[in-house]
This record gives C-alpha cells, sequence and structure tokens, in this order.
C-alpha cells in the first residue's frame, strides 16, 4: 500500500491542468505555470517547474505546450531543494547550499545507464575519473570533465572551496541527471554543477532533485527541439 501510495504521488499524469497562452503575463515571454513564473525562450514547448512548498521540498511538474494550452504531464509532491534555501540566480555563491531561483535551460543530461534510444539530450555514462570541476581557477569551470584531461585540480577534498565534484561518488542521486545551463558563462565563485537529479535522503547540496521515477520518465519525455526550461520558484 505505502509503495502504491509513493507511485501515485511521484507520477500523477496530469489528467488534468491547462494552462492556455492567453494565461501570460503583460510580456509574451513568461507565462505562469503552476505557481512559478516561467521565463519562456523562442520555441519552448517543454517546461518543468519547481515551487518550493515548504523547508526543502517542493513540488515538481512537467508541463508541455500543445495547440496554445500548457498541460502538465507529470508531477510529484516529494521534490527537494538545497539545505541552504533559495536564493536569486546572481547572487549565489558557491558553497552555500543554496537553489538559485529562476528559469534556465536543461541542456544535456549524465548517469550510471549506457544511453538509451528513447532519450534525447545529449548524455554521457559516468566513467572513471569523471568529474563535475568546480575548480574556480580552472578554465573548465562548471563543465564536466575526466581528471585525465587535466585543467583542474581534482586531488583536492570536494569540501575544499576550490574542490570538484567526483561524480561516481553519488550512484544513487546521479543515476540520472539533468544538467541545468545555469552559470554556463563561468562566473567564479557564483557556483557550479546545478543539476535535476535522483532524491538522495533529504535535501541537495544546491540542485534539484525528484524521486527517480520522475526522472526516468522525464528523461524519455526532453528533447533539445522543444528547447526544455526548468522554472525554480517560491510559487503562490
Amino acid at each position: 500500500m505505502r509503495a502504491l501510495r509513493t507511485l501515485l504521488s511521484t507520477l500523477l499524469l496530469a489528467a488534468v491542468v491547462a494552462v492556455p497562452t492567453a494565461a501570460h503575463s503583460a510580456a509574451a515571454d513568461t507565462v505562469r505555470l503552476g505557481g512559478v513564473l516561467v521565463h519562456l525562450r523562442p520555441g519552448t514547448t517543454q517546461v518543468v517547474t519547481v515551487r518550493h512548498t515548504h523547508g526543502t521540498s517542493a513540488r515538481v511538474s512537467f508541463w508541455v505546450l500543445r495547440h496554445g494550452v500548457w498541460k502538465r504531464r507529470l508531477t510529484t509532491a516529494d521534490g527537494r531543494t538545497g539545505y541552504g534555501g533559495l536564493v536569486a540566480g546572481a547572487r549565489r555563491h558557491q558553497g552555500t547550499g543554496t537553489t538559485p531561483l529562476g528559469t534556465y535551460g536543461l541542456i544535456s543530461a549524465f548517469g550510471t545507464h549506457h544511453a538509451s534510444a528513447s532519450w534525447h539530450l545529449p548524455y554521457r555514462r559516468i566513467g572513471p575519473g569523471d568529474y563535475w570541476v568546480e575548480d574556480n581557477a580552472s578554465p573548465y569551470y562548471n563543465r564536466y570533465r575526466n581528471r585525465s584531461q587535466g585543467g583542474f585540480r581534482w586531488w583536492l577534498p570536494t569540501s575544499a572551496e576550490n574542490g570538484s565534484e567526483r561524480l561516481a561518488d553519488y550512484p544513487r542521486q546521479y543515476e540520472y541527471a539533468i544538467v541545468l545551463d545555469y552559470n554556463r558563462e563561468q562566473v567564479r565563485h557564483r557556483g557550479a554543477g546545478i543539476f535535476l537529479h535522483v532524491n538522495g535522503r533529504g535535501a541537495t547540496a544546491g540542485c534539484v532533485s525528484a524521486p527517480r521515477a520522475f526522472l526516468r520518465a522525464l528523461m524519455r519525455r526532453l528533447d533539445p527541439a522543444d528547447v526544455p526550461l526548468i522554472a525554480i520558484g517560491r510559487g503562490r
């Protein structure tokens, strides 16, 4: 019974919340979905919303635009955010455990599985020596890189200010992980490695997480051709 309740709360195929494009705000490039303001990009027809609910919890939903109407296809109340709270993306500082508010692109994915023919985002399987670079002195800051390629201080402990994240250390959370384009411009000390990934035991270190079943379903749906976005907000 508990497993059934968990499954139902994780994947509510939205029968349905639908938001017509007439619900757009005065700016033609914004829309409010599930209480979260989304700054749309040209061609966007897929959006993940993260609505903070309480503490480090959030409702995470997946929306698609069909025939001028936004429809919610997936939702879960068991989303998680950073232990440090939420902060405007431009004010975020590395190592604070905060999740950046705002709208970001979902640009690629990585994980522990072999690539599936049903996945459309660029994907990389985690291998030995793979890191997400968080070394502020590196030209590869906020990029996926293997230590054999050099260019960053991979030997620094994760807890150090410039310590990078060895991806294989998190097989549960990074079974499925989708990369946000947060800080792609590589502003130093603003933070690196902001993903949408599988839930761990509690809050994240600044990422957004959701149940495994949600991530698995999302991996099959996201398509770069639909310019997918994620919008993180406090909701109302």
